[in-house]
């Protein structure tokens, strides 16, 4: 079993900064992926940033260049600039094994961006 905690979340007007964070906690496999994923109504959830355990990370083409996700031990961030309405979401932490593919997530945080 993984947890994971998400915080960071709130109000900004456009073009601000959030950085949201993710506290892991559990047994974690050796190889395994972190990623953010951004939910909003009448949509699918959309993963917009990820990174693996041996370092690799990837972007949304929508977050390319304003987002920016890191790990430090136990801790997940996504660092969010240039923070543009259609952000706005629930963003949810997520953990999935690579071998088995076992995936857990986080509760959510919302995101609002407006003016």
């Amino acid at each position: 079993q993984v947890q994971l905690v998400e915080s960071g979340g709130g109000l900004v007007q456009p073009g601000g900064s959030l950085r949201l964070s993710c506290a892991v906690s559990g047994s974690m496999d050796s190889v395994y992926s972190m990623g953010w994923y951004r939910q909003t109504p009448g949509k699918q959830r959309e993963r917009v940033a990820y990174i693996f355990s041996g370092g690799m990370s990837g972007y949304a083409d929508s977050v390319k260049g304003r987002f920016t996700i890191s790990r430090d031990n136990a801790l997940v961030y996504l660092q969010m600039n240039s923070l543009k309405p259609e952000d706005t979401g629930v963003y949810y932490c997520n953990y999935r094994a690579v071998v088995n593919l076992q995936q857990f997530w986080g509760q959510g945080t919302q995101v609002t961006v407006s003016s």
